[in-house]
């Protein structure tokens, strides 16, 4: 089978006794009150680029490889509610692999189901026109939805929005509502909080604590993982990330069950989106870690294989440091020592997976010690796989998928003499992209 939807993995360890407390306490309360001293502003990590509502989704993607963002605001349509608000939405990788992934996959839907899917039609038409404008693929992901503090929001404000799910917060400047002074993520917060702890000792010997003393529900150690085989193709890949709403998958090696590697929405995006051919839908994962993920020292002198994994007795601090060094949202919890940063995939030995530690756990966990209310960081996640599941069972029972297959967008999509295969090292523009995006999306028939 080619999808792994998940990897169900069970653990005989008994749960530890000591749990981690995040009751607010005396240290606790100063922590919080030295948070609410620092404004949002003063942690922006990643500036508003915007552009048109009516930019091509080509162009879209060419503005976030060329410039190396994250993100993009998509200003809002003429004639399109909410107007008082110059942006629409926000579009970024996440938001391409779920496009990519609906018209690899648009024969599969039922006529009835795509009734019912207003977005998807309008999608459709606007690929049979020859143009898919960004603001209609903004947030089809659902994992980005656009939020605004203002000037003068503190840090606390910052993990009540974060610990609910979302990734990145815009702020608004003081002289005007519709101005925006830059954007704050996530991990730029957790980045915040781990040199915090650094100079606050009480705070550092509080998370100094293994992972295996965690009992928040979205910390558990022994839950299932998200993964895909070794040998399942990025197509694969791309619909498992878009069914179960997440951002990035283990990819374990077929016959040990060991983790190899990881792959995210923003690897596949910086793959695909170049390929002057359909075929790089086809690649086995294995290929593609390989070649986006091997030690590049000759180019740039960075390591392009970190490690994704943590042990249970590696402390919290510890996997912050992993998150914030590997530029990940998750990293996977495993039994064995980590893997390592060589990319090998001989090792017999089997890796047990039990569990993922995520940026969004992490910042949960500062805001119950903020004693902020209604804290659930996998709400957005429950939310994107319950409206994938109608998809889900049209995709199902028309017949899995098999990496081995065409992996065309269509029947009728043309050949290219220059396979994806020899552009997978070309990551850093859209140079060469000539598939008309029409070609790529099946239209449906009346």
């Amino acid at each position: 089978m080619a999808m792994r939807k998940r990897l169900s993995v069970s653990s005989t360890r008994s749960e530890s006794p000591r749990v981690l407390s995040t009751t607010p306490n005396a240290d606790s309360e100063e922590w919080v009150a030295a948070w609410k001293q620092v404004l949002a502003k003063d942690i922006i990590d990643s500036p508003v680029m915007a552009v048109d509502a009516e930019t091509s989704v080509e162009d879209a993607c060419e503005v976030l490889l060329s410039k190396e963002l994250i993100c993009l605001a998509v200003k809002t349509p003429q004639g399109r509610s909410p107007q008082p608000l110059p942006f629409y939405g926000l579009f970024d990788f996440a938001d391409v692999n779920a496009f990519l992934t609906l018209a690899a996959t648009r024969h599969k839907i039922g006529v009835d189901e795509l009734r019912e899917k207003p977005r998807v039609q309008e999608i459709l038409k606007a690929a049979r026109d020859g143009k898919v404008p960004a603001h209609l693929v903004s947030n089809l992901s659902e994992k980005n939805p656009m939020e605004v503090l203002p000037h003068d929001a503190n840090i606390v404000s910052l993990l009540t929005i974060f610990s609910r799910g979302t990734h990145r917060v815009l702020i608004q400047a003081p002289s005007s509502s519709s101005e925006y002074l830059g954007m704050v993520s996530d991990r730029g917060l957790l980045s915040w909080m781990a040199k915090y702890a650094q100079k606050t000792p009480t705070l550092l010997r509080y998370l100094s604590v293994p992972l295996a003393t965690l009992a928040l529900p979205s910390l558990y150690l022994y839950l299932s993982v998200i993964a895909a085989k070794a040998s399942d193709s990025v197509l694969d890949a791309m619909k498992l990330m878009s069914d179960e709403g997440v951002s990035s998958i283990a990819v374990v090696d077929d016959e040990t069950g060991g983790l190899l590697s990881a792959v995210s929405v923003t690897d596949i995006g910086r793959i695909v989106v170049p390929a002057q051919s359909n075929q790089v839908l086809t690649t086995p994962l294995k290929q593609l870690i390989t070649r986006i993920k091997e030690p590049d020292g000759s180019t740039d002198g960075a390591d392009k294989f970190p490690v994704y994994s943590v042990s249970p007795s590696n402390t919290l601090f510890y996997a912050m440091q992993k998150l914030l060094a590997t530029s990940a949202h998750r990293v996977f919890v495993t039994e064995e020592a980590p893997m390592s940063s060589s990319p090998s995939y001989s090792s017999m030995t089997p890796t047990n997976l039990c569990g993922i530690v995520s940026v969004v756990d992490v910042l949960s966990l500062f805001a119950r010690l903020a004693n902020i209310a209604d804290i659930d960081p996998t709400r957005m996640q429950r939310h994107r796989r319950a409206s994938s599941t109608s998809s889900n069972d049209s995709y199902r029972s028309s017949g899995s998928f098999s990496h081995r297959s065409s992996g065309s967008f269509s029947h009728s999509s043309r050949s290219s003499s220059r396979t994806s295969l020899q552009r997978l090292g070309s990551v850093s523009s859209l140079e060469g992209f000539q598939m008309r995006w029409a070609d790529r999306v099946p239209v449906p028939e009346k």
